[in-house]
């Protein structure tokens, strides 16, 4: 009975021993911690920065698009929002656009918005929900 007793008091001080303030170190740098999946912890930018698109489903890019339509009609504005929505890549000599992701590779700004406000304007307004 004793054997038993001292094992167990050896295994439960060792246990508290094992329990530290600080994370575990592997020489002067800690070891990984994992986060929680979604959160972007340790980053200034993370915290600075508001979610685009609302918790839950992610918008499309035709809703994305659609919310750019909202801003006023030929700004630079509206054209930031198209250019977050697809980044712009500019090829000297583009063809005609097929689709809204050919848009991006106008190289002027006003054809830009032009090709981005003529495909934006197209797509079937979409249900709220």
């Amino acid at each position: 009975m004793r054997m038993i007793l001292a094992v167990a008091a050896v295994l439960y001080s060792a246990s508290a021993f094992a329990q530290a303030d600080k994370p575990p170190m592997i020489g002067d740098k800690p070891l990984v911690q994992v986060k929680p999946k979604g959160t972007k912890a340790g980053t200034k930018e993370a915290a600075a920065k508001p979610a685009a698109a609302p918790k839950g489903k992610p918008q499309s890019i035709a809703a994305r698009l659609q919310a750019c339509l909202d801003l006023d009609d030929g700004t630079k504005d509206r054209l930031n929002c198209y250019d977050a929505v697809i980044p712009p890549t500019p090829k000297p000599k583009p063809a005609k656009a097929k689709g809204y992701a050919d848009c991006r590779f106008f190289k002027e700004e006003d054809e830009r918005l032009a090709c981005f406000n003529g495909f934006a304007e197209s797509i079937p307004k979409l249900p709220k929900s």
